[in-house]
């Protein structure tokens, strides 16, 4: 058979390659990764969340220059996450149907795609493929460059924060003209629609999935107990200010904002289940009311809106991480991990741009003493607004523009439309008309985050 197989051609030979691996790859998924065959393997669910990820970190890696990707890493990712995706073709829902057999029409149970998944894996491939073609517009551009390992030791120049070891990009000693710094901002709003529309749906998949015993298990009696007596007393005043909330927060960190959401997370829960008297653990006093409870509950439920808002980039929180360690929905778990890569793939691509807009600020005002904070990274995509570019947004309209252009095209576009209307691209407006709807009725979290970071895609059908 081997001799057989010599003698194909390339196209099969590829063919016959690809078979190959796709069995390796599902006889992984089968044996939920316990390749001994022995049975103490991971669920069905969390194999294919697995497989995900893993095959997004070996295809993306840490996205280090704005450049399209290599075309055999393009294709891999392309073919094996349709793998990957073939699976949701077979999660089924039992729907009622009318068929006339005969003259007699009788109403019988047919299968069909489960909803959720037929509307959200479309989706996210078209976010998918937008953040693909993203990559692909910086194809032509020369205007900007990136230091080699030689330049940056040579200028004894090192670059800021905690990515340091990424090449610090190099724009003309006059810096960046109008036309390509305009074409960046429009290219980082592209990407910071599907940044939002990422978060929205993982944020949507990760409330489906029911909270394991074992987190539960894990809280301490109350929420005070679980937010500490400062958090605690800060989060419970009189007049609440989640902005003064925020300030006099210790969120230097990555570590110290996580901390901070793992404890107001923990006592949502808490607060939750004494609520519905699913909790037989004491702690809370007869003193406080329910109203009471509903009313911390909400404010814990803004600060995490505004800490997802701010900052994207952080790690799963331990309920998220729990939810996803024992989830058994399949449909759910690839919709989760999908949407988790995708987000954190955008939230890359923005920092990319950030950096050379960065690199651009401090040539145009010809000080070396500007320090880069990652964190107003976040401040900036939370927002809704970019950073240092406010007044080029006011001079400039995308509302019509094409999702995706290289800068030729950019170029050809801002002629045609320089003297068309000018909106602000931040959506300002609408946001400020959004909230004023919103504040007409309680909105849940999810429901806010939403209506902040542009509806899940679950949403529209």
């Amino acid at each position: 058979m081997e001799e057989d197989k010599s003698d194909l051609d390339p196209e099969l030979e590829s063919i016959y390659a690809d078979m190959e691996l796709m069995k390796e790859r599902f006889g992984k998924l089968l044996l939920g990764e316990d390749m001994s065959g022995g049975g103490k393997g991971v669920s069905s669910a969390l194999a294919l969340s697995n497989a995900i990820t893993n095959l997004a970190a070996s295809v993306f890696g840490e996205i280090s220059k704005l450049e399209p990707m290599a075309p055999e890493s393009k294709a891999r990712w392309r073919k094996e996450i349709d793998w990957l995706l073939t699976v949701t073709d077979h999660i089924v829902e039992f729907v009622a149907s009318k068929q006339n057999n005969n003259g007699v029409t009788m109403e019988v149970m047919v299968t069909r795609q489960r909803s959720d998944v037929a509307v959200n894996i479309p989706a996210l491939k078209k976010l998918d493929a937008m953040l693909m073609e993203c990559l692909e517009n910086f194809r032509d551009q020369d205007e900007f460059t990136y230091a080699s390992k030689d330049d940056v030791s040579k200028s004894k120049k090192k670059r800021e924060g905690d990515k340091w070891w990424l090449p610090t990009p190099k724009v003309p000693p006059n810096g960046l003209s109008d036309t390509t710094r305009k074409w960046l901002l429009f290219q980082k709003d592209s990407v910071n629609q599907v940044l939002k529309a990422t978060m929205a749906m993982n944020a949507h998949v990760l409330t489906e999935m029911e909270i394991p015993e074992s987190y539960i298990d894990s809280l301490p009696k109350n929420g005070r107990a679980s937010l500490g007596d400062s958090v605690y007393k800060n989060i419970t005043v009189d007049q609440f200010d989640p902005d003064y909330f925020l300030s006099v927060m210790d969120l230097s960190s990555e570590h110290k904002i996580l901390d901070l959401k793992n404890r107001i997370e923990a006592s949502i829960v808490i607060w939750r289940r004494k609520m519905t008297n699913k909790d037989g653990k004491s702690g809370w006093g007869s003193s406080v009311s329910i109203e009471k409870r509903e009313q911390f509950e909400d404010r814990a439920e803004t600060i995490l809106l505004i800490l997802k808002r701010r900052y994207p980039g952080i790690p799963q929180s331990a309920l998220d991480a729990s939810k996803i360690e024992n989830n058994r929905d399949i449909g759910h778990a690839i919709l989760e991990s999908y949407s988790r890569i995708l987000e954190s793939l955008a939230h890359k691509v923005m920092s990319r741009i950030e950096d050379v807009l960065h690199a651009d600020n401090l040539v145009k005002n010809k000080s070396g003493d500007i320090k880069r904070n990652p964190l107003n990274d976040f401040v900036s995509m939370a927002s809704g607004k970019f950073l240092n570019a406010k007044e080029e947004l006011e001079n400039i309209n995308f509302s019509d523009a094409p999702i995706s252009m290289t800068l030729s095209d950019f170029t050809s576009w801002t002629l045609e439309h320089e003297n068309g209307t000018k909106d602000d691209l931040s959506n300002g407006n609408a946001l400020t008309k959004q909230s004023s709807a919103a504040n007409s009725k309680k909105l849940t979290y999810l429901e806010r985050l939403e209506t902040l970071g542009g509806r899940s895609p679950s949403t529209h059908k």
